[in-house]
């Protein structure tokens, strides 16, 4: 009886170890399977911060090189319109100075516009001259144009014409200017290219 009694014991203990056993196996298999999940999950994770890392990067680099290149450009336009407009500056401003501080050509360049105008029998005309030369064209005005002042020729002072003078009729619907600064960004408009093409083979 004792003896039935130990061989059911043992064969109960056995059969239980043996079923902890499949269950332990069964529960690591599963914990094996689902870290091997995790890791393949935070491998593909890994793999695609990396690429978008990787895009984001590429993408910044094309974008500086983009700017670096623009910038570059506009710093060499930059640079090629200040050296022609400092060699037109030297060239063409000393010259347009000197012809506009001529009083005697000033006067020759009113005359020949005011006989320009009034060959057409209109003298409705309005001239302006430089304020800061209102005492000496003055004296120019009345002496030269007294007549042609009597029939309508209208002469003005203002602060703004710093050389030269503008020309147009007394209703001020336009005005033709003949200003120092007229005249040099004219001659600006033919050297510059000119000058480009002698220092940068344009």
């Amino acid at each position: 009886m004792e003896s039935k009694l130990q061989e059911l014991t043992n064969k109960l203990y056995s059969e239980g170890v043996e079923k902890a056993n499949k269950e332990a196996e069964s529960i690591l298999e599963k914990a094996r399977q689902e870290a091997d999940k995790i890791v393949d999950d935070a491998k593909q994770e890994a793999e695609q911060l990396m690429e978008e890392a990787e895009k984001q990067a590429a993408e910044t680099q094309r974008n500086v090189e983009a700017e670096i290149k623009l910038a570059s450009q506009q710093a060499i336009a930059t640079l090629r319109q200040k050296i022609g407009n400092s060699l037109t500056v030297k060239m063409v401003e000393p010259a347009m100075k000197a012809v506009f501080s001529d009083k005697e050509y000033l006067q020759s360049l009113i005359s020949k516009v005011v006989e320009g105008w009034s060959k057409s029998g209109n003298f409705d005309m309005n001239i302006v001259l430089p304020e800061k030369d209102k005492a000496e064209l003055e004296k120019m005005v009345k002496n030269n144009f007294a007549g042609e002042m009597n029939k309508g020729l209208n002469f003005e002072f203002d602060s703004a014409v710093k050389s030269g003078f503008k020309v147009g009729p007394k209703d001020g619907s336009y005005k033709i200017s003949f200003t120092e600064a007229d005249f040099h960004n004219f001659f600006k408009s033919f050297l510059r290219p000119k000058t480009n093409q002698l220092l940068f083979e344009e």
